[in-house]
């Protein structure tokens, strides 16, 4: 009853808004979705569909609340006061590069090309989906380097992939083509030097070693999920730009729409490793019972 006084409260507003928009509709008899009418030709229209098989079983991504413990509706995100400006922490991640056939050619590239191990650099906003990672996502016409360098944590040599436009977001200028025999752990600009330019496409298919694998999301829990999935590939796809990041989306097609249509298309499989309380799921290390990420009042 309660529910009902709330829809009808503001119904002079809507009816005037309506009104002004000039909105063609029969505001003498509104569809209201309370009504058993409506209620009842929302469940004939399901049967119609349900005797032509119109009706199948598959996978929504839509908002989430764990709060809840529901998904949230676009009206409700609409709505004033739910979205607000915070702090986040972003991640870039390495993911080492399998040496195949279709990578042959970044290998082999440079005089030193046995010496370094080679990594795809992926940024992402949510580093909380990286154990549901299945894919990398680069732009079939985007500009790509490989880098030499060496990572500034292990101090190791590596060769590194990502955006040609975004190279400054990581390495300074006066590195280039600095001096490598005389780099130590000590050194505040990393030496650098572009060993091989090429195009978003020419690394499409390139495989890649699982960045975090668990018991939960091993190869056989993905096969278990999705039979005949081919994870853990670079594919194409246009909503990558190069505006922030490198020019390399982690994609795990569990948490986005973009990584959902791209997974699908491209049978990448799909790995939920979140429960419905914002937890990690059991059989992921050390993250298993954790929320996903630490909120602040």
């Amino acid at each position: 009853r309660r529910c009902r006084e709330e829809v009808l409260k503001y119904k002079d507003k809507w009816d005037e808004l309506t009104r002004k928009m000039g909105y063609w509709v029969d505001l003498n008899h509104p569809y209201i979705t309370f009504d058993n009418n409506y209620i009842e030709t929302l469940w004939w229209l399901l049967k119609q569909l349900y005797n032509k098989n119109l009706l199948y079983e598959s996978v929504s991504i839509q908002p989430y609340s764990p709060a809840a413990g529901t998904g949230l509706s676009s009206h409700e995100l609409n709505q004033p006061g739910t979205y607000k400006d915070v702090k986040d922490t972003s991640v870039v991640a390495m993911f080492k590069m399998i040496r195949d056939k279709r990578s042959e050619f970044l290998f082999r590239a440079g005089a030193d090309s046995e010496e370094a191990e080679l990594f795809f650099m992926a940024w992402t906003t949510t580093p909380w989906t990286l154990p549901s990672n299945l894919a990398l996502t680069a732009g079939a016409s985007i500009g790509y380097v490989l880098i030499k360098t060496f990572n500034p944590y292990t101090h190791l040599p590596v060769k590194v992939v990502l955006a040609k436009p975004l190279i400054g977001k990581y390495f300074k200028p006066e590195g280039q083509n600095g001096d490598f025999e005389g780099y130590t752990a000590g050194a505040k600009v990393l030496p650098w030097h572009i060993e091989l330019e090429f195009k978003g496409k020419d690394i499409e298919g390139c495989r890649y070693e699982q960045l975090l694998p668990y018991e939960a999301n091993s190869p056989a829990a993905i096969e278990e999920i999705t039979p005949g999935a081919q994870p853990f590939r670079v594919l194409c796809a246009d909503f990558v730009t190069t505006e922030d990041g490198t020019g390399i989306v982690h994609t795990a097609p569990a948490f986005g729409a973009d990584d959902f249509k791209v997974g699908k298309k491209h049978n990448t499989g799909i790995l939920i490793m979140v429960d419905r309380e914002g937890k990690f799921i059991d059989g992921l290390g050390e993250f298993s019972g954790r929320y996903v990420k630490n909120y602040k009042d």
